[in-house]
């Protein structure tokens, strides 16, 4: 189900033709909105911009970006000069918001084909950057971040990847993971209580065990990030700063993994969960979020580890707060 705050489009909008649990008309304060949807399970919202008091002020789309997953969010934007001038499209993308329009026809597009990074890539300007920095009191909300983080020193940032479901190509991902952002950072990778890397013959990922993995992030703390697949080691979990979870959202590995363990799904709320080897369409995942209650950071389609970039992947490492401009 669908909610729609309007104001000045309102007419426009009861023309949708949706599914909609909650409909809002009016001017209100940024605050307002947050406090009414953040914890409000919806499909997708339709915002009109001008039911946002002084949305002329970019800080005010700064923090519903910050509160609301901005994914599931189509900004119907006006025709006035501030909202139409490229500083401000430029702003709402390094915010995450990719799906805005100004017209019912792009709304209706936009509600089956949302839009990733690479859509509106043109109208980015990377020189007018907004920084958004999330609030601790919500460390997993889907933010698209343009934020530098520590490099060197001891202030690795430790990112943990972790298989839901059986063989969801966590090994892998690491490894891509690795190799792409080596481009810019200096980054290890580590797997923990498993020896696929030797598969891979490169001798710059790092096989551990449980009882040694403490000792062997500390070697690499100058690391500007480390990766670590971290299986079923608690250990290796505890060091990390944040963990991605990934679900292969095929019938049969979700059917099994509700037999063995039903209430899993209950235990990923509010954490980053990819949808990986994923060959979801846009409306497929609302669809999976819907079902699941999850919201999804990132749906992940099969990667090629022998391509030289990865625009898919790249995405999603700019989704986690990585600069991958070419350098």
């Amino acid at each position: 189900m669908n909610v729609i705050v309007s104001n000045k489009y309102q007419l426009m909008l009861e023309n949708l033709g949706i599914d909609v649990i909650k409909n809002l008309n009016g001017e209100f304060d940024v605050d307002e909105i947050i406090s009414t949807f953040q914890n409000f399970f919806y499909q997708r919202m339709i915002l009109d911009i001008t039911a946002i008091r002084n949305y002329k002020d970019i800080k005010n789309l700064q923090k519903l970006s910050i509160s609301l997953d901005m994914d599931k969010v189509i900004l119907l934007l006006d025709d006035s000069a501030e909202s139409s001038s490229p500083a401000y499209l430029s702003k709402l993308i390094s915010m995450g918001i990719y799906n805005f329009t100004r017209n019912l026809e792009g709304i209706q597009y936009l509600y089956n084909h949302p839009n990733s990074y690479r859509d509106v890539a043109q109208f980015h300007q990377i020189d007018d950057v907004v920084v958004v920095q999330q609030p601790t009191v919500q460390p997993q909300q889907t933010v698209m971040m343009e934020q530098t983080y520590p490099t060197g020193g001891n202030h690795s940032r430790i990112i943990g990847v972790k298989n839901v479901t059986k063989s969801a190509g966590a090994t892998t991902l690491v490894y891509m993971m690795q190799k792409e952002l080596s481009r810019n950072y200096n980054v290890t990778a580590i797997e923990v209580d498993k020896t696929d890397f030797t598969y891979l013959k490169d001798n710059k990922l790092v096989s551990a065990i449980s009882g040694s993995v403490m000792q062997e992030v500390s070697r690499f703390t100058g690391s500007d990030a480390i990766i670590i697949d971290v299986n079923n080691s608690v250990q290796a979990e505890s060091l990390c700063n944040e963990i991605i979870y990934l679900i292969e959202p095929t019938t049969i590995k979700l059917n099994k993994l509700m037999m063995v363990t039903p209430q899993v799904l209950k235990t990923l709320k509010d954490k980053k969960v990819i949808l990986n080897q994923s060959l979801l369409s846009s409306k497929d995942v609302l669809d999976f979020e819907y079902e699941s209650r999850l919201k999804i950071f990132y749906n992940m389609p099969p990667l090629d580890e022998r391509e030289t970039r990865n625009k898919m992947l790249n995405d999603f490492l700019v989704r986690l707060g990585f600069d991958m401009q070419a350098k």
